[in-house]
């Protein structure tokens, strides 16, 4: 009974705190991807076949046709996100930047994959990437943030 009296306590606030975490908006994972002639970042569905077709594709640019950043997010149910992803490259030796954007739907309790793409004459125009940024935007107040190690 008396372990029931301290347990009970805990266990209420523990539960009480779960919406508080899920309400806020994350960034959780950014991987970016090149992209094959075909447009695929993979051969199969293999996180190890997929780590290596990316080791390949770096390797050898002439086979890339794109970069892909897949986002992982989280956000509340009740607001719309906007998602930008602002990167820094160099083509020979003149540097370069591009801006993906994408409007998000609700978020809710589970996290969310989004794909954004840099493809075609952009991305032969936008040479190698150095550096990248994603942020998560609700109207005009950025919420969440992610860079990488060179921004």
């Amino acid at each position: 009974m008396r372990a029931m009296k301290v347990f009970l306590p805990l266990l209420i606030t523990a539960w009480a705190s779960l919406p508080a975490q899920a309400a806020s908006p994350k960034l959780i994972k950014i991987l970016p991807q090149f992209l094959d002639q075909q447009g695929r970042h993979a051969l199969s569905p293999s996180l190890f076949d997929r780590d290596a077709y990316q080791a390949r594709l770096r390797r050898q640019p002439e086979q890339r046709s794109g970069l892909r950043f897949a986002v992982q997010w989280k956000g509340p149910h009740s607001t719309s996100l906007r998602m930008r992803v602002e990167l820094r490259g160099a083509r020979e030796r003149t540097p370069t930047t591009a801006v993906l954007e994408e409007t998000l739907g609700h978020g809710g309790f589970f996290s969310h994959w989004s794909e954004l793409t840099l493809a075609g004459d952009e991305y032969k125009n936008f040479g190698e990437l150095v550096a990248w940024r994603a942020t998560l935007w609700d109207g005009s107040q950025q919420v969440a943030e992610k860079k990488s190690f060179l921004w």
